[in-house]
């Protein structure tokens, strides 16, 4: 190995092609970063509206929002599965990223898949919440979605909207999943996950609370969005770079917008 010849670049050549990467790695840094304050803006905005110290719990979870199940077509019959057709989440899917909102997983399925089994497509604002395997991801349905059954997910009522119980699953997972049972691994139930206590929010405010963190969570997406783009824009710049076949020298590295953001 140590005798092995390679083509080794200049020493600037290396530094512009490292330039230029790092330039997207901060864009993706930053993102990320600013994702972050906002997801920390909209936990302290539910926190301080709904999750009061002292107040009784009222109802549970099904008295605002539908509980739906998962299902899983076939392993043996590859025509229930493709690349590109009817999104289907597993846990797996969420714990290979840290997106917030998520339309496809690993594997889609087809119609046929779909017609097999006792599967629901559910409308894009869905809260996904992983039941087994673990219990405690949360996310959002960029679209219409459906899911295996690792998955207790919640269509909201109308009057309660997206942000709230997204907001509600992630301050109160923990409890959740100590509500789960199994010999082999913990689940929640559909059943349990039905009957989880809670405050039933004031309506108005929770009007109040979604028209208010709509921004937010549009400009969270627009943010995850972005940063695929920018990773998959790094990842096939590299080896066109490293080849030559874009010439380094006449790419130009952008600023680093809001870079008073940025931590060194």
């Amino acid at each position: 190995m140590r005798k092995f010849s390679i083509s080794l670049p200049s020493r600037a050549f290396q530094d512009k092609v490292a330039n230029i990467l790092k330039s997207l790695d901060d864009a993706i840094a930053l993102n990320s970063r600013t994702n972050g304050y906002l997801e920390d803006l909209l936990l302290s905005r539910y926190d301080y509206l709904f999750n009061k110290d002292g107040i009784e719990p009222n109802g549970v979870i099904s008295d605002i929002g539908e509980v739906i199940g998962g299902a899983t077509p076939s392993k043996k019959k590859p025509e229930y599965y493709t690349q590109h057709g009817i999104g289907w989440i597993t846990p797996r899917d969420l714990s290979n990223t840290t997106d917030k909102f998520i339309a496809h997983g690993a594997d889609d399925i087809t119609q046929l898949g779909y017609d097999s089994c006792s599967v629901r497509l559910m409308p894009a604002g869905t809260v996904l919440f992983s039941s087994r395997a673990p219990i405690g991801y949360v996310a959002i349905a960029a679209d219409e979605v459906t899911t295996n059954q690792g998955f207790k997910s919640i269509v909201p009522n109308d009057d309660i909207g997206t942000a709230f119980f997204y907001c509600f699953l992630k301050q109160n997972k923990e409890r959740i999943a100590d509500a789960g049972s199994g010999t082999t691994f913990p689940e929640v139930s559909g059943r349990t996950m039905k009957s989880i206590e809670l405050v039933i929010p004031d309506k108005d405010q929770c009007a109040e609370f979604s028209e208010w963190a709509s921004p937010i969570l549009e400009h969270q997406q627009v943010l995850e969005v972005e940063n695929h783009k920018l990773k998959q824009l790094r990842d096939t710049l590299l080896p066109k770079l490293m080849s030559g076949e874009i010439d380094v020298s006449k790419v130009e590295v952008p600023a680093q917008p809001n870079s008073h953001l940025y931590e060194n």
